[in-house]
Formats: C-alpha cells, structure tokens, sequence
C-alpha cells in the first residue's frame, strides 16, 4: 500500500518469457484499491471518460469498479497507467480537478517520473513543478515543457517562452508573477501587451485610458482573476501595486521590485522589445511570451521577440523555453489544429527552395 497517497496495489504478471519465444510483449495485471471512494469516482471521470482516456493513450485494458480499478497490458504500459492513476488521485486528494486535460497532463508527469527513477540524475524530483497562490491553491504542470518553464521561472530573472497558442504561456506567468508578490518577493506586478492593431494610436477610441485598452489586455485580466480574488485584483489596480498597460507605455521607467510580464511579445519591434528590456531593475523578474507565428507586425519588420531570444542566447540570467504543438493542453482539437498548421509551414519551407 502506498500510505502517502491512500492507494494499495496489487500486481500479478503473466506471459513471462514470451516475448523470446513467440514475440509477445510481457503482460501484467495490476489492482489498485482507493481508500476513499468519492474521490476514486473522480478520479475515473464522469462515466469513467478518463480511465477510457488512459485506455487510448497507453494502449491497456482498465476496468473499474466501486473504489477499484485493474489494468491488464504489457508491463511497461501497465506500470505507466498505475503511475498516472496514482498522480491523479494525489490531484484530487489536494481539492483539485480531474479533467481530461489533467489526464493528459499526469500522462506525461508518469512517463518523466518513470524515467527519472532509471537514469536521471533529477531523481530525486519525481514530479513536474507548481505554481502555488492563495485562491487557485497548487497547479502542477501538465507537461515536461511547463515544468522546465516554471523552473526556469523560479531560477532566471529573465525568461523567454516561445510557442503556439493554448501552451500556457501566459496563464503559467500570470501565476508566477501572482506567487513571487503573494510571497512577498516582489511588491508589484506590471503586466503589459502591445496594442499594435490600434498602432498604439489609442486616442480615437471610446471611454478612459482603461476602457481603450481593455481589449488588448483581456486575456492578462482573465488569467489574473484566475489566481487572485477579484476584489484583491480591484484593489491592486487602485493601489498601483497591479498594473496592466500597453507596451508603448512602458518607456522611460525603471521597474524595481516588480514581475514583470510582456504578452504577444512577436508583436514588439525591434526597438520596442529593446527598450523593454532594459526597464529591468534591481529585485525584479521579466517573462517575456510570445508565438512568433502570430506576428501582426507589418511585413518586413522584424520581431523583437525573436531577435532577443538570438541575440541573448546563452547570456547568464536569461532561460528560454520552446512550446510545441503537443505541448497545447486546451483541447484535443486546438492541439490538432496547431499540428496541422505547423506541418503546412514546415512543407511551405521545404518547398521555398525549389521554387
């Protein structure tokens, strides 16, 4: 039994041999029993949609019943869904969700920790990293790609994330940013986006300051109220210790003690992503994110989000990370749909050439 996650397992293995003889994968039974039964139904999803998820992906048999569940299949794939049964049920047991989503997710974390126990030297860390903040609790990455970016976050005072839409580019910074000044690390967050549609012209259209740039910086607010109180979020916003401006806003500041988040970043210029650069000041961090696929920029006018990641490249202080269509943790659809554009750009470049 595993004590700390309030699992027992069973294990029966058959077919040993086989697979010298006969060419058959070594086959294995393996029984794990929830100590608690709610959060076993959980766990197995609405009409059991995520074991009959774990059924596709790692190509077992899992059967559940009341607060038990046996998975028959080669060993490898067995031990994987036990991993990923195991990891889920931890997420319950901590208040959060099972969604499809976080299948996926403690898929991946399976199959990291399962290498990590053979070969790698992180063995000691068996689980991919979290944001932790007040109102959302613990989010755990749902994939070895978000788990180098938080760590990446937490060890780098700049930090560049490059990669197609639905990764959680931004929605990872937003909750860093919020847990450095829960924590008291920083005092303020400053969260900024070009407006390049309107040209960063924003005087002809209606209302305030705010109501003009509200459409630009939407997605910053909505991952926002996602990691904080609105009330706590309303608040900020009169005190100056939350701030959410355009770009262009951003020239001639020092920002100190603050994180510091640039979204859409493919869309600043070349001088504009410079100067932001160097608003940086003592005590503060930088998450620069971007799809440098996405670019509104008008043509032939280089992305500063792509010549910063060139040019600071290997520059101590600096992490980059690079988001990649199965990366995409929204939909299945969205992460077909990126895979689809993605193979059309790669054939489009391959072409170039001959024409």
């Amino acid at each position: 039994m595993n004590d700390k996650t309030g699992v027992r397992t069973g294990e029966r293995a058959g077919a040993r041999g086989e697979q010298a003889r006969g060419g058959v994968a070594e086959q294995s039974e393996i029984t794990l029993s929830f100590d608690d039964n709610r959060l076993a139904q959980l766990v197995f999803g609405q009409y059991d949609q995520n074991i009959a998820k774990i059924e596709r992906q790692l190509g077992v048999m899992a059967t559940a019943s009341g607060n038990h569940v046996v998975v028959r299949g080669p060993a490898e794939a067995a031990e994987l869904a036990r991993r990923v049964l195991e990891n889920l049920y931890a997420r319950v047991a901590a208040g959060q969700p099972a969604t499809l989503g976080d299948v996926d997710g403690a898929i991946q974390e399976g199959a990291v920790q399962g290498n990590l126990f053979v070969r790698e030297p992180e063995a000691g860390r068996g689980a991919f990293d979290q944001v932790q903040t007040r109102k959302r609790g613990s989010v755990r990455a749902r994939n070895a790609a978000q788990d180098q970016y938080l760590r990446l976050l937490k060890n780098h005072e700049l930090v560049f994330a490059e990669g197609p839409a639905g990764t959680g580019k931004t929605w990872l910074a937003v909750g860093h940013a919020v847990q450095l000044l829960e924590r008291g690390v920083v005092e303020r967050l400053i969260l900024s986006r070009p407006a390049v549609e309107a040209g960063e012209r924003l005087g002809f259209l209606p209302g305030d300051m705010r109501d003009k740039v509200d459409p630009y910086l939407r997605p910053i607010f909505d991952a926002l109220h996602d990691f904080m109180d609105g009330r706590m979020v309303e608040r900020g916003m009169q005190t100056g210790m939350i701030e959410v401006a355009p770009l262009a806003f951003m020239r001639g500041r020092t920002l100190t003690s603050a994180a510091v988040l640039l979204d859409e970043a493919q869309n600043a210029s070349s001088m504009q992503m410079k100067m932001f650069l160097t608003r940086l000041g003592e005590g503060s961090r930088m998450i620069v994110t971007g799809d440098p696929t996405q670019t509104d920029l008008p043509p032939g006018q280089v992305s500063g989000l792509a010549e910063a990641i060139r040019l600071l490249s290997g520059v101590e202080g600096v992490g980059h990370v690079v988001f990649r269509d199965v990366d995409v943790v929204r939909h299945d659809l969205v992460r077909r749909i990126v895979s689809a554009y993605e193979a059309a750009a790669r054939r489009a470049r391959e072409q170039a050439p001959q024409r």
